[in-house]
């Protein structure tokens, strides 16, 4: 950031008063510009024993394979995000969503609430994706998905189903390799 979004006026980085980490400050209006995580929702829609996957037709990860997902919209429920990210990138409706896991991803600044549901729709590709398809847990791109969120989502449900709602964390190391941290 470099300048106040109330004044215009250049902003600095630094400790506020009664604060403990640095943010950027306005000393001409003295706005202080806190910046927060961004909310991802998505979803685990499946059909008896296939899920559903969309091959990203967008950057970042072009081409790749991903769950619905995508970041929360003002004034909505994340189950509501969750349900229009599936709609926006599968043309897909699930039964009742239900809280599946929450993966915190400090490294990015993004923490991920993924649910589940039964697909109840047709399916077909929305603007943010190339293909849709439901794959059996053989049949899935192992190497071709775009996030490791998203292979740990799908390990976590074919592993455990739904019984209960996980959460981890994820690490990046200096190789820049993705490590994560099961919390569950």
């Amino acid at each position: 950031m470099n300048y106040c979004s109330q004044c215009g006026r250049p902003v600095i980085l630094k400790i506020p008063v009664d604060d403990n980490r640095e943010r950027f400050v306005c000393d001409h209006c003295d706005t202080i510009h806190y910046q927060n995580p961004n909310n991802v929702c998505g979803a685990i829609l499946t059909q008896g024993e296939r899920v559903l996957l969309c091959k990203r037709a967008i950057e970042p990860r072009y081409g790749l394979w991903t769950l619905p997902a995508g970041f929360m919209e003002n004034n909505e429920t994340v189950a509501e995000g969750a349900a229009r990210e599936t709609m926006e990138e599968a043309n897909a409706r699930a039964d009742e969503l239900t809280l599946f896991g929450i993966f915190s991803m400090p490294y990015i600044s993004q923490v991920y609430m993924m649910f589940h549901g039964e697909l109840v729709s047709d399916i077909s590709p929305g603007p943010e994706s190339l293909e849709v398809g439901l794959f059996t847990r053989a049949q899935i791109p192992w190497d071709q998905l775009a996030f490791p969120v998203i292979t740990h989502s799908l390990e976590l449900y074919f592993e455990h189903g739904t019984d209960k709602v996980h959460h981890a964390w994820f690490s990046r190391g200096p190789d820049r390799s993705v490590e994560v941290h099961s919390i569950d």
